[in-house]
């Protein structure tokens, strides 16, 4: 079988940054509904379209083709009072960006009295990255995936 559009891509991968320092890998491959849907790098599912099972590459990728440059606007100080008391610097919180509707994740980067600093960047915005990835199974996706856009897992609907 051929990855094609409405096809469910099983991959081992490993993400790593410009000098070679691997950031994310793999134990268990991961899935995505291919074919447009938003669940990996565009230039990769474009690299894997048509091949098979087996197939291995290696992309290298700029910021704007995977989390954006590293945006400061997206750091903000906010009231300590707007926080739970137990709040602590690695914790990650949603909110909205200033002036848009997008929920963001935004990590705390500080702690005071009186204040929270957090960020909304990606922990790899701004970098460039290297995507390497091995294809270990393909399949047809089911109905409920391509309505959904995305792949459900071994039991059914799971988000």
């Amino acid at each position: 079988m051929r990855i094609e559009k409405n096809t469910v891509v099983s991959l081992d991968y490993e993400l790593s940054d410009a000098t070679g320092k691997i950031l994310e890998k793999t134990d268990t491959p991961i899935s995505y509904l291919h074919g447009g849907y938003g669940g990996i790098f565009p230039l990769v599912e474009e690299a894997l379209h048509e091949m098979e099972i087996g197939y291995s590459c290696s992309i290298s990728m700029e910021p704007h083709d995977t989390f954006g440059e590293y945006d400061a606007d997206l750091i903000r100080e906010e009231p300590r009072s707007s926080f739970p008391n137990n709040v602590a610097v690695g914790m990650h919180f949603e909110g909205g960006a200033e002036g848009s509707d997008d929920i963001l994740i935004y990590k705390v980067i500080d702690v005071s009295d009186d204040t929270v600093t957090v960020d909304g960047n990606h922990p790899f915005a701004g970098m460039a990255l290297n995507f390497s990835c091995t294809v270990t199974a393909i399949r047809p996706a089911t109905v409920e995936e391509i309505s959904h856009q995305h792949v459900h897992g071994a039991h059914g609907h799971e988000h």
